[in-house]
């Protein structure tokens, strides 16, 4: 069996703007984007790396296709995710007060967790929920 290696799929409203915040905001860096028609983005691809390895999400924007009717930015269906990405930053302190200047909804400040790190969670402009940690589950 090979290594798996799961990526995170988002859609949103103002996938350009989206990327621009995300790099701003959390730290992404752009590896691929791709336009789409009248100025969406029919796939992006954005890294974060740090000393805990590197990891990737994709995006596009949101659209009214086949996979549109499964998948919607939380702001387009009231709100709640069913999911949300867990990161792993270097100083969970300075990445929600980055996050926090760029505008990011705090949801749960920076705080304790008791089974190690410090953990915070935030939605993004469109209403995704993140959680940024310190907490390595491979580390133990």
């Amino acid at each position: 069996m090979s290594d798996a290696v799961i990526i995170p799929t988002l859609r949103y409203r103002d996938a350009p703007a989206a990327i621009d915040w995300l790099c701003s905001a959390f730290g992404f860096a752009r590896h691929l984007v791709v336009p789409g028609p009248d100025g969406t983005i029919a796939h992006a691809q954005l890294t974060f790396g740090n000393a805990f390895g590197s990891g990737m999400i994709m995006l596009g924007s949101a659209r009214d296709d086949d996979f549109g009717t499964r998948q919607q930015p939380p702001t387009e269906v009231g709100g709640p995710v069913t999911q949300s990405p867990y990161i792993i930053v270097d100083d969970a302190d300075a990445h929600c007060e980055r996050a926090r200047a760029a505008g990011a909804e705090i949801v749960y400040d920076v705080q304790d967790q008791d089974y190690g790190g410090r953990l915070y969670s935030c939605r993004d402009r469109e209403g995704h929920l993140w959680s940024f940690g310190t907490y390595n589950p491979w580390m133990g």
